[in-house]
């Protein structure tokens, strides 16, 4: 039986074939650990939702005016929704939390439906999640800082149904050293410069949040290697990093190839 004939590439096939590969490479890595060092760092995403949200309903409690009465209510829902919650009892929970959001003031409803969101992101069902996140991101009543959680928490739980753009556009102003979200956003806007093509840039964002010793440890490691791959350099203490992963002072790793463009 005659074979049928090879074809032969050309050059910019071979390249984009070998693009395409690593983009499914390093995408698969991303994606297998997107809230890894969420989870690490603060619990259970759900916890971290928590944690975040009764730091910001404190805030909230301190310059909202409304009675004391009023304020004690809502706290003592919001507390007894928490007590649900870590029981494991989730739909009763959600029950609390849902009477908070039709009947609580605007802090207290904004807080649960966050931790709302925490539940349906548990659940499985990002959507749903979604949309609570962006009525948190859209509150002008509450902390940037909690703003922007819920924003990052949004564009993460709806990342595989949005257009690289989007992403971009969404989070860029947070992708940037010294913003406390600048790990989690700046390793979804790398992803989505990858996704258009621009591998020299999604590299340099990941080197830089290799080097930024405020982002979580394995964050850096799975950034580190995707700079690596891109070309980029991204260890400033080779010792350091030889140290974190277990070899031997003095043994540099190889410098990643640069770039051909």
């Amino acid at each position: 039986m005659a074979l049928t004939p090879t074809k032969t590439l050309t050059p910019e096939e071979k390249k984009a074939a070998q693009d395409d590969v690593l983009m499914r490479e390093i995408d698969d890595a991303v994606r297998q650990d997107q809230f890894a060092d969420f989870a690490r760092t603060y619990g259970k995403p759900i916890i971290g939702v928590v944690v975040a949200g009764l730091a910001a309903f404190a805030a909230y409690l301190w310059w909202d005016g409304r009675s004391e009465a009023a304020l004690e209510a809502d706290s003592e829902q919001l507390v007894s929704a928490l007590d649900q919650i870590e029981a494991g009892n989730l739909d009763t929970g959600a029950a609390t939390l849902d009477t908070l959001i039709n009947d609580g003031n605007e802090g207290a409803a904004n807080m649960a439906r966050l931790l709302r969101a925490g539940i349906e992101m548990e659940k499985n069902r990002p959507a749903e999640a979604a949309k609570l996140y962006a009525q948190v991101a859209a509150a002008d009543d509450l902390p940037e800082s909690l703003r922007n959680l819920a924003t990052v928490r949004e564009i993460a739980a709806t990342y595989d149904s949005r257009k690289p753009e989007d992403v971009i556009a969404r989070l860029k102003p947070l992708a940037v050293p010294g913003n406390p979200y600048f790990g989690s956003a700046g390793e979804m806007v790398a992803m989505a410069y990858l996704e258009q093509g621009k591998r020299r840039e999604a590299g340099t964002l990941f080197s830089s949040i290799a080097k930024d010793e405020n982002v979580p440890d394995g964050l850096r490691s799975r950034s580190r290697q995707m700079a690596g791959l891109l070309g980029v350099d991204a260890i400033e203490d080779v010792d350091k990093v030889l140290e974190e992963v277990g070899g031997p002072a003095g043994d540099a790793p190889a410098a990643a190839a640069p770039e051909q463009e």
